[in-house]
């Protein structure tokens, strides 16, 4: 059979293009250059081939035609001091591979080439997933430049917009390009902390194929296949860290159960149902093996060796009855002192409910339902109805399963977990019990309360936003006669435990309307106090987390313009917002608002006459969408030319949000009341 040119080059590209970019990227110390020049190496190779035949090394001819072109481009630039740097350093380099310059003879190399090699892929590797950079970019570069997938194949992979991927990586190359972030090879604990960053992302690309968080399928088998891959390349560039060997261990017998994981029509199954008959013997195999490696370097275990003993010990039981569950819940023990997360938490809460009864579970789990950072991780009332269900209290058990339904925004999971409710209603809800009589629900007296006649729009939000949480929260199945005072202040204490006086009391007045509304009294509200006094004062972003905001690649101008009034002008955030283009005075720096002013300084002046662009009337900040026929703003807030409506304060606080994510050590991105300064 005829080789086919194409689909050969494909796979050579995803097989050597990162020691392609890496070696690039030594030369020209320039991710997104080394890159062009991989990718016109790749053109001529899809010009050439089919005409004269695929090398008998492609892998050297790309190498050897992508150098070439990164030479003509230094000669170009060799008048400048850029071109002379990198004229010397391709010089060295080839003084250095000596006759292996030409693609024939490269495979001849030895042992010291191909160590050079790995270390450019290895600090490719933590180029990649430098902190400086956010985590949906790190992983978007990683499998740009590691992996060989087009934008879109990851867009496919992520369920998002092929543009949101290639914008992605462009802001991840310039940011370190700006950054100068340097192609150099850590040492010591230096390297431990950012191979730790790399395990991070190859792990999390690993999660959104062996779970998916959204579409249709539970399984994207092409993203848990690279990120092993990626892991095995790690594993063998950094043989040292255990931790690498212990996340391939993981990934491995993670993967061995792919086969086993779904049902005919591509239901979860949940592990100790599975077919162990199904599970791959191979990469159980393989997974033992890593585990082996880790452990014989004699570091102690870290939390990817720990997870990779849980795993272990799944395999080794040849029945889901033989699983030692006391084992696993003392590996749990070791990595919940280790790794004190709430999901960590949550599976050691699992392992116990199997190992000391679903009654000491639960007490476990119990102890995580105030924790905001799982008001809407769907798997803790997931795990909260298998544990309710085994106590033989079927009715709250249905109304945990069918919250989790609707807090997951995967297709297959949701209707999985809408079953689990559905059975448990068939053998007797409250429902059932009550001989399947009507009774009013949460989410249905929600639903009749922000619909009812007199209510405006904006209200309408305003309410919808309380009570959203609320339904979120407690499932919108729930009895409305059982909302009880104790759900409510758990509930508010988890969401709004932290803010503000004024926004404690603006979701619970919001509360009170609807208990009244709909007639459950005021006992529901008993426990949820108002609140006085002032909230402490906001402290404003440092310096250095202004300088790399004002830096940030690809910032719309609106936002631009936006964050730096606020800051030059310490006003607040909606007083700014509501600035109309005519109450501007450019020369003196100010507008008037109602019987004050907003002043600028200098960065704003520089911005405003750009964002302006002729217009002589209207809203200073419009949004980028236009509004549906029901929520027509007023003239006022209109721009009379282009009809788009003024920037809303939610608006902007999600884009600012969004934005300052990287710069936030939560990861959780600031306020925009940060950006006032000191004075």
């Amino acid at each position: 059979m005829p080789v086919d040119p194409g689909r050969t080059v494909d796979a050579v590209w995803k097989r050597e293009s990162a020691r392609i970019v890496a070696a690039l990227t030594r030369l020209t110390r320039d991710v997104g250059l080394a890159e062009e020049l991989a990718q016109d190496a790749l053109v001529s190779a899809l010009e050439q081939w089919p005409v004269s035949g695929v090398p008998d090394n492609p892998g050297a001819w790309l190498m050897t035609v992508a150098k070439r072109r990164a030479v003509d481009l230094v000669r170009r630039e060799q008048r400048g001091e850029r071109g002379r740097e990198l004229l010397a350093r391709e010089q060295a380099e080839e003084q250095r591979a000596g006759p292996d310059a030409e693609y024939e003879e490269r495979t001849a190399a030895g042992a010291a080439g191909e160590e050079a090699e790995d270390d450019d892929v290895l600090r490719l590797m933590l180029i990649s997933c430098h902190p400086v950079l956010g985590t949906d970019a790190r992983v978007a570069l990683t499998l740009r430049l590691l992996g060989g997938l087009t934008a879109a194949e990851i867009a496919r992979a992520f369920l998002v917009k092929e543009t949101v991927i290639a914008r992605r990586i462009a802001d991840a190359k310039r940011t370190l390009a700006e950054r100068q972030v340097p192609f150099v090879l850590p040492r010591g604990e230096d390297l431990t902390a950012r191979i730790a960053s790399v395990l991070e992302v190859v792990y999390l690309v690993f999660n959104e194929g062996y779970a998916a968080t959204t579409g249709d399928g539970l399984l994207r088998p092409g993203l848990t296949l690279e990120a092993i891959r990626l892991g095995r390349l790690l594993a063998g560039l950094a043989p040292e860290e255990a931790e690498v060997h212990g996340l391939v261990a993981l990934m491995e017998i993670q993967e061995s159960r792919s086969a086993a994981r779904t049902g005919p029509t591509g239901e979860p199954v949940p592990l100790h149902e599975q077919n162990r008959g199904r599970w791959d013997p191979l990469l159980i195999r393989r997974g033992f093996a890593s585990m082996l490696r880790a452990r014989d370097l004699g570091t102690p275990p870290g939390p990817y060796v720990l997870q990779a003993a849980i795993a272990v010990t799944h395999a080794q039981a040849r029945t889901a009855a033989d699983t030692d569950w006391a084992g696993i819940a003392a590996l749990y023990e070791a990595l919940v002192r280790l790794l004190p997360t709430p999901v960590v938490r949550l599976n050691r809460a699992v392992a116990v409910g199997f190992a000391h009864g679903p009654a000491t579970g639960l007490a476990l789990l119990d102890e995580l339902a105030t924790d905001p950072r799982l008001q809407d991780y769907h798997l803790l009332p997931g795990v909260r109805g298998d544990l309710l269900a085994k106590l033989g209290r079927p009715a709250e058990a249905r109304l945990e399963f069918e919250r989790a339904a609707s807090l997951t925004g995967n297709t297959a999971e949701r209707a999985f977990l809408q079953r689990r409710a559905d059975v448990l209603a068939a053998a007797g809800s409250w429902q059932s019990a009550l001989g399947g009589a009507q009774v009013p629900t949460l989410g249905g007296a929600v639903r009749d309360f922000l619909t009812r006649d007199g209510l405006d729009p904006a209200t309408a939000r305003s309410y919808g936003q309380t009570l959203r949480r609320l339904r979120l929260a407690l499932g919108d199945r729930l009895p409305l006669g059982e909302l009880s005072p104790e759900a409510v202040e758990r509930t508010f204490g988890t969401a709004w435990g932290t803010a503000s006086a004024a926004t404690w009391n603006r979701h619970r007045s919001a509360l009170r309307t609807f208990a009244a509304w709909a007639g459950l009294g005021e006992d529901v509200t008993s426990r949820i106090d108002r609140r006085t006094g002032t909230a402490p004062r906001t402290p404003p972003l440092a310096p250095d987390r202004l300088d790399a905001l004002w830096a940030r690649p690809g910032t719309p101008l609106r936002e631009l313009l936006l964050w730096r009034l606020l800051h030059e002008s310490g006003a607040a955030v909606k007083r700014v917002l509501a600035l109309d283009v005519e109450q501007l005075d450019l020369d003196d720096r100010r507008a008037r608002t109602g019987s004050g002013w907003v002043s600028w300084r200098a960065g704003t002046a520089l911005l405003l006459p750009a964002h302006l662009s002729g217009r002589r009337g209207g809203p200073l900040f419009l949004t980028d969408r236009r509004p549906g026929p029901a929520r027509r703003r007023s003239a006022a807030d209109t721009d009379p030319t282009t009809g788009l409506a003024r920037l809303s304060y939610e608006r902007a606080e999600y884009l600012f949000k969004q934005a300052t994510r990287p710069l936030d050590p939560t990861g959780e991105g600031y306020t925009l009341r940060r950006l006032r300064s000191r004075e």
